[in-house]
Parts: structure tokens; sequence; C-alpha cells
């Protein structure tokens, strides 16, 4: 199957062939072998090499090097990461409406990712340590953090929601990039106390772009730090597609940083758990940093702030529908024996459970103290922050002088 990125697809024009004007031979003999040599980059692209161990139409393919990390998955545990899934998923749909509603300020879906979320986080172990971004909803529910905790900071009504120590999952981090460096750092630290547990690190194809990841890779790759870097490449950049963003695969540039990279099949849940589990093993044997490229698609917009049918055409959301990773599990379930009609009703009547509770605990918020933005922004006060407090009180007041007019 053939998906192009939207610039791939567009026709280019050399200058002889504009209206009105002829070409030379040679510059038509240019013209077609650079053609060609577009033509066989798209080809190329559009089936990368990655590691797959369960089709879209379901089948288990086997992998010699990393069918140990999940040969002993129980069906029990199948049946899990189906449920991991649907109930991200349908706790993700719920967050959109309730944007579209106006409950909450903005919201960036996963729809499309869940395999390579769902797999990755439920390869780490509790004391392993995750550096999210914004959009890591399906880690932050293999983490143990309540789905309800990550839409205050969407809300408006906190800074982020939960503790980060509690479930060794970091506070999402909207500054693009960045959080590769933190688990650097905190990988670096963990080496220095002697722990033999792992960072992970979570970013998109677009971030790749940014130095804070190159300089994170560097790090690692010199102080040996256990961190995995797990890049979900999700074909857009916002706007940008991949091939503006980068001229070789991503999980290549781990190369140039002297650690190996892999290109996962990111709608696979079962690659996207062997591969996740033989990086963290190794970097908890002490072997350093790796990087993981989970090839996937964004099925939806970049953030509901975002319309992508302005760059990106239908026809390639399409050809990505096909190879839904809910889909692809739930077809190697049925093909196996390992569920029943039975069960699909219960996670049915689940995932509309967790819809309402989402609902009622969202419009449950309460808002903030205003005054709370001014308190421990020094640690024994400040003459500045008390002017600008009383300035906001004075502001606050006039508000209550014209409702009493």
């Amino acid at each position: 199957m053939t998906v192009e990125s939207t610039a791939a697809r567009q026709p280019r024009r050399s200058a002889g062939s504009k209206a009105g004007t002829t070409g030379t031979k040679a510059a038509g003999t240019t013209g077609t072998k650079r053609a060609t040599a577009r033509t066989t980059a798209r080809t190329a692209a559009a089936e990368p090499e990655l590691v797959q161990l369960l089709t879209p139409e379901g089948e288990r393919v086997k992998n010699a090097e990393y069918d140990r990390y999940v040969d002993g998955i129980t069906p029990e545990e199948l049946r899990g990461l189906y449920r991991d899934m649907v109930l991200t998923r349908r706790f993700d749909a719920e967050a959109t409406a309730l944007q579209r509603q106006g409950e909450l300020g903005l919201w960036a879906s996963l729809l499309g990712q869940e395999a390579a979320q769902i797999g990755s986080g439920r390869a780490t172990r509790e004391d392993d340590y995750v550096f999210p971004t914004y959009r890591e909803h399906g880690v932050a529910w293999c983490r143990g953090v309540d789905p309800t905790n990550l839409l205050g900071m969407f809300r408006g009504v906190n800074n982020g929601g939960w503790d980060p120590n509690e479930n060794n999952f970091h506070l999402y981090t909207i500054v693009i990039g960045s959080q590769a460096l933190h688990a650097t750092g905190y990988a670096m630290g963990i080496t220095k106390d002697g722990a033999d547990s792992a960072v992970i690190a979570y970013f998109g194809d677009g971030a790749s772009s940014q130095g804070d990841v190159s300089e994170a890779f560097n790090f690692a790759a010199v102080y040996n730090a256990p961190v995995v870097f797990f890049c979900q490449n999700n074909q857009w950049a916002i706007s940008e597609s991949n091939e503006k963003q980068t001229r070789v695969p991503l999980y290549q540039r781990a190369q140039g940083f002297g650690f190996p990279g892999v290109r996962v099949d990111g709608n696979d849940v079962l690659a996207s758990l062997a591969v996740t589990r033989w990086a963290l093993e190794r970097a908890r044997r002490g072997e350093g940093p790796a990087l993981i490229e989970a090839w996937t698609y964004r099925m939806g917009a970049h953030t509901t702030s975002d319309d992508p049918t302005r760059y990106r055409h239908d026809d390639e959301r399409v050809a990505w529908e096909a190879k839904d990773p809910i889909l692809r599990l739930r077809r190697y379930l049925e093909s196996v024996h390992h569920t029943d009609e039975g069960f699909f009703a219960e996670l049915e009547t689940e995932s509309e459970a967790l819809g309402r509770r989402v609902r009622e605990a969202v419009r449950a918020m309460q808002d903030p103290d205003h005054f709370a933005i001014f308190e421990n922004v020094y640690a024994d006060g400040h003459a500045l922050v008390d002017e600008e407090r009383a300035q906001f009180a004075a502001y606050q007041a006039s508000f209550a002088d014209v409702e009493g007019v």
C-alpha cells in the first residue's frame, strides 16, 4: 500500500515546461530523470523497513530478534493491551468533544497513535521514569495517572494536575523537544545514584528538528545514559510533512551519535512493546541510549486549533485507517480465539462509563484562586511581586464597582 505525503504528490514543473516555452532535449531528459528519482524516493518512503509482529490484517509475523520479548505474553495480557487502547481512544474522543463544547481551551489528540503509546508504556517498569510531551495520554494511562488529571491544564485550572513522582511520569511538556534534555539529565543522575532503572523520553517527528533533541542525543551517548528516546513519527509536524523535516529516516540519526536506532511499526502494539522492552533492558544493563522511531499516523488534527484538511489529502488518512492499531489487534485476538463477544460488550460498557466520568470531572473542576499566580515566585517574597499583586487586586476590584452600579 502506497502512502505519500501531500508534498510528495504535488507535481513540479521545470522552467522549460511553462506554457509558451519550449524546453531543450537535455532539459527534458533531466526532468525525466528527476521525476523518476522522485518516484523512486516516494516508493521507498512509502514502504519503510520496520519491525512488525502484527500485520494490518491481524496476522502474526515472526521476528528472530524481537519475538523473545513477547513470546511469553498471555491471552489475558493481550486482552489488556486491547482494553488499554480502546479506553485511551474513548478518553481522547471525550476530551476532544469537551473542547468543542467549550469545556477545554485546547486538546492534542492521540487518535491513531494508541499502539505506539500503549505498547511502549506497558514495556516500562514501575521504577522507570517517563518524560512525555503533551500527547502521551496512553502512556499516562499505563503509568496509572488518572485520565481526568490530564485535563486540568487544558481547562486552565492548574499547571499540570498530578504529582510527577507519584507515578514516575513527568508533567506534560509544551516546549517542543526540551523534555529530551530533562530525560537525559535525569538518566545521568540515576546512574550516579547506582540505580538500575531506565528513563524514556517521548517526542514527535517535528521535535526531532529542535536543537535540544540533538544535544540530548549527544549528552546521552557521551555519558552512556540509560535513556530511551521514543519518537512517534506521525508523519506531520503540525503542517510540515516528513520530507521537509529530514532527508534520512529519523532512526538513522542515532548512528551519528554512536548508539542504535530502530524503526518500529507504531500501529502494531506487539512490536512497540517488544522493541521498547529491548531498548529499556539494554539501558538498564548499562549499554547506553537507543532511539526508537515509531512509524504511525496522526489521524486527527495536530490540536483542536488545527485544520489538517488545509495541508494533507483525505486519501492519505483513508490509507492509514486500514492500518488502525485497535482493529489490527482485534483481528488477531479473534483469529486465535482469545476473546468473545462478551468481552467486547463489557468493554463497551466500561468505555461509556469512562466517558461519563470524564465529563462529570471536567465540569466539576474548580477555578483556581486568582492570586495563586503570585505565590511561590520567591521563597521570601519580593517587593515587585507585592506591587504587582496590589495592582491586580485593584483591577479585580474595579469589576465589583461596575457590577454595583
